[in-house]
């Protein structure tokens, strides 16, 4: 498989659970094992468009029990001979291997994986800021040399660009160093928040500058959390900005 792969550096490894739940595209060559009409390719890729059931393959990094996955979309590209190329977007999770080998199994011929690329992975795109190993030795022998932190811009993206599709609430700062300590954030704390936050999701709480506090997991919705005055409203999950970074506004034995 070649394509978009994301590296977290350093603190930012925290974040690796809101990429691996992301959303993903991939663009796929699929072998079929018998000779299949163009048009009822086209109908079968259609009908996968749907919350599937799926087993990983044997040869795979978690345990073999059958789950569900969301396909999003498949695009149908091209098709010569027994060579069908189609885009995919699905759930993070989706084994587009197995996918081939059950719509290989509706057409009543078999099909298997030939080739995969990623083209999307998160809110990370191919065609938009992503560079290749080649393009990062180059860069990085260049600040070697010069130790210009402009050069690693070029090639290191700021945390907060992995959290783009992720729910964010954004803090007073009185609140963020007490979030940094792991405490839960309250109605109070609240400044601004997006839409789609839902009882028991993944958050980002962000101040208002745009940096990354934490992750944390919702206590309520949206409207509830602008409607409530008091009480708990998000649990931190997993803390990404150092203490300190804000000045202390609360009381020691008040977390």
């Amino acid at each position: 498989m070649t394509g978009v792969l994301p590296i977290t550096l350093e603190e930012s490894r925290k974040i690796v659970q809101a990429l691996l739940t992301s959303g993903k595209e991939y663009v796929c060559v699929m072998r079929l094992h018998g000779d299949v009409p163009e048009g009822r390719v086209k109908e079968v890729l259609s009908e996968f468009e749907d919350v599937i059931y799926q087993r990983p393959p044997l040869r795979a990094s978690v345990k073999r029990q059958l789950r569900t996955r969301h396909i999003y979309y498949i695009e149908f590209l091209e098709m010569v001979n027994r060579n069908v190329l189609f885009k995919v977007g699905c759930e993070g999770g989706t084994y587009i291997r197995m996918l081939c080998h059950h719509i290989g199994e509706a057409l009543g011929c078999g099909a298997h994986m030939q080739e995969l690329r990623r083209t999307r992975a998160g809110p990370f795109v191919e065609d938009e800021g992503c560079v290749t190993l080649h393009d990062v030795a180059y860069w990085f022998m260049e600040w070697q040399k010069e130790k210009d932190g402009a050069i690693l811009r070029k090639f290191i993206q700021p945390m907060e660009n992995a959290l783009a599709l992720v729910p964010k609430i954004y803090i007073r700062d009185s609140a963020v160093d007490a979030i940094c300590h792991g405490a839960s954030l309250a109605a109070p704390g609240v400044l601004l928040l997006e839409t789609g936050i839902s009882k028991g999701s993944l958050v980002a709480l962000l101040t208002l500058k745009g940096e990354a506090v934490a992750l944390a997991r919702a206590e309520a919705s949206t409207e509830e959390i602008l409607n409530a005055d008091h009480g708990i409203v998000a649990k931190t999950s997993r803390v990404l900005m150092p203490r300190g970074t804000y000045p202390k506004c609360w009381k020691s034995g008040e977390i």
